[in-house]
């Protein structure tokens, strides 16, 4: 999503002068588009993620729309003192972007794993909060985000290419996107490992096991109305996110069933402690956690007999 986001935020500074661009010495291969459009509005203020949220804050009050690009950790959780007291207490349209959430930079390290990133931004009071599931999907969410007052987070995965089937760039602020529908079950995911949900509901329907997909990208304002829907009308709700167990998107659609009378089961697929503690590329970690798509059928299937 990266090459995404850079053109549609270069098309959104085009239309907006108040539109800036600060990165802590990153995006390279991806940014330069916009800093030769925009020389005067793109400050590379290197590796100091807190005084770049600091320097966004006072932008912001001067009347601009200043952009934070680092990744996902560096992003969000370095300078999350100053998120806290500068944009958000002042609610100032700060906007923190985050690359490469989940265990996509793997053989980073732990340091580079982006699991607690939605959990803590929606955290923040008047904090939006966005995690689109591909390129397009991205390319939306910018322009659609465009006019949101206050401070926003916007997570984005590194892969351009990977299109979610089913999902042709589709994004509403508070609404949910279905990109496939069943009875048996309903598959809600979040961000980049979307494409894997649509996979997972493929090879249950060869299994005589028909789901319902949606992505989940407005964490907040959460799509309250839509979950509620999905919880009423399906007997097993499985969530999928490269994120940690706690304050994702399994946290927010257990929310929502707690506001409603039900039945069913949910499911949450989230990743573990144990796969934070290790190095490895993004598909091996992802499916140390259980993510793959064979585990997740596997686990799908599993619950489904066990409830039977």
């Amino acid at each position: 999503m990266r090459a995404a986001f850079f053109r549609a935020l270069a098309d959104l500074a085009a239309r907006d002068d108040r539109v800036v661009l600060l990165t802590g010495d990153l995006g390279f291969m991806a940014a330069e588009g916009f800093r030769e459009r925009f020389p005067a509005r793109f400050f590379n203020v290197g590796v100091a993620e807190q005084n770049m949220v600091g320097l966004a804050t006072g932008l912001a009050d001067a009347g601009l729309i200043p952009f934070c690009y680092s990744i996902v950790t560096f992003a969000t959780l370095r300078p999350y003192e100053f998120i806290r007291n500068g944009p958000v207490h002042h609610g100032l349209p700060v906007r923190i972007v985050g690359m490469g959430g989940g265990l996509e930079y793997g053989l980073a390290g732990p340091s580079h794993h982006g699991l607690e990133d939605i959990a803590i931004m929606r955290a923040l009071p008047g904090m939006s909060v966005f995690a689109p599931a591909d390129a397009a999907q991205a390319e939306t969410a910018v322009a659609a985000t465009a006019a949101v007052p206050g401070p926003l987070y916007l997570r984005l995965g590194k892969d351009d290419r990977t299109i979610v089937p089913g999902l042709e760039g589709r994004f509403a602020i508070g609404r949910l996107q279905t990109i496939a529908r069943g009875s048996d079950a309903a598959i809600l995911a979040m961000g980049g490992i979307a494409p894997v949900a649509a996979d997972v509901a493929r090879a249950l329907g060869h299994l005589g096991v028909s789901a319902t997909v949606a992505v989940v990208a407005s964490i907040v304002p959460p799509p309250l109305d839509d979950l509620v829907a999905v919880l009423r009308d399906h007997p097993l709700v499985v969530t999928l996110e490269a994120h940690g167990p706690v304050g994702g998107l399994g946290s927010l659609v257990a929310e929502a069933a707690s506001t409603m009378a039900r039945h069913g089961r949910l499911e949450r697929c989230a990743v573990g402690p144990s796969a934070n503690s290790t190095t490895g590329s993004q598909r091996f970690l992802e499916a140390r956690a259980g993510l793959s798509m064979d585990r997740l059928v596997a686990r799908i299937i599993a619950v489904q007999e066990s409830a039977a």
